[in-house]
């Protein structure tokens, strides 16, 4: 395909390609936009599904240069996946749920034509996420460095034998614990992982860190929030048994005994595109079907239209 025009507005399309529900509504989205007079850009195998609607192939290492937004069809899984081609170009990332909880979408599948309008209108909000810069070594050794939006999570790499490790905060000591592993999460990230492991669950704006411990065999194993700017390390003690990374369930570094985790708050954030001003709150609501029937509110709130 030729290259387009410059001045031309340009957005990524992220799809699940092996869905064929997702497949068909990119079409429906691709088609839309690029009558709006928009460039929709997608990577070569979901370009190569999209045909004939027009779509421009893109190397993925470089998917959303040159782009305004990335819009994602999707669970999380593939929205996580918009947010590694998004973030190095500080793009904002849109996502539209096509899984089951889908925390990180801004809108549900039946809402879609009023996701295109506010794209074609350019009508959406940015909201900026914290990120995790995630450093592991090895005798004092770099051997990976990564990121993660949701969640670092150090792991056992075998069901059978529990991982020893110890956790630090700011360089002192916290504890030590035999356990399936430690998970250190951002706000975004407290309903995920760290939700499923007892964490609490964060409002996102809120400039904290989490640290929650998987089936700890100890006594004092309690989800921890800590400040954003703290440094969090986790080492590996067992000397003959070894673990795993993973970053937002999609990275993956193998940990040796002896291997130390280090994860602070990064630099760069994921910025989130929003097109409706609900609140945290009715999110939280609406994903987890939270019962709030009886539910009377303030004088304002019972009649300003946000009453469940």
């Amino acid at each position: 395909m030729t290259a387009p025009d410059a001045a031309r507005r340009r957005v990524l399309l992220v799809t699940h390609t092996g869905r064929a529900d997702a497949v068909t509504l990119a079409r429906e989205v691709a088609q839309d936009l690029c009558d709006a007079g928009i460039v929709v850009c997608a990577e070569t195998e979901e370009a190569v599904a999209l045909v004939p609607c027009g779509v421009v192939t893109v190397d993925a290492q470089h998917a959303a240069d040159g782009c305004e937004l990335v819009v994602v069809l999707g669970g999380d899984g593939t929205i996580l996946r918009g947010a590694e081609l998004a973030r190095p170009y500080d793009v904002p990332l849109l996502g539209v749920n096509l899984g089951h909880v889908g925390f990180l979408a801004e809108a549900e599948v039946e809402e879609v034509s009023r996701v295109v309008r506010a794209v074609v209108d350019r009508s959406w909000t940015v909201e900026e996420r914290t990120t995790l810069d995630v450093l592991v070594t090895l005798d004092g050794t770099t051997i990976a460095r990564t990121w993660a939006l949701n969640e670092a999570s150090v792991e056992k790499a075998s069901r059978e034998r529990m991982l020893e490790v110890l956790v630090e905060v700011d360089e002192r000591p916290l504890s030590r614990w035999g356990c399936d592993g430690v998970v250190v999460a951002t706000p975004t990230g407290s309903t995920a992982y760290a939700f499923s492991a007892g964490g609490p669950v964060v409002w996102p704006e809120v400039e904290a860190l989490l640290v929650v411990p998987i089936s700890a065999h100890a006594l004092f194993a309690r989800p921890l929030v800590v400040s954003p700017s703290s440094r969090i390390a986790v080492e590996v003690l067992s000397v003959d048994v070894g673990g795993v990374l993973w970053c937002d369930g999609r990275r993956l570094v193998e940990l040796p005994p002896g291997a130390r985790v280090e994860v602070t708050r990064h630099a760069i954030p994921v910025r989130l595109a929003r097109v409706q001003a609900a609140p945290f709150t009715d999110r939280l609501v609406a994903k987890f079907g939270l019962p709030v029937a009886g539910w009377r509110g303030t004088r304002r709130g019972a009649h300003d239209g946000r009453r469940p």
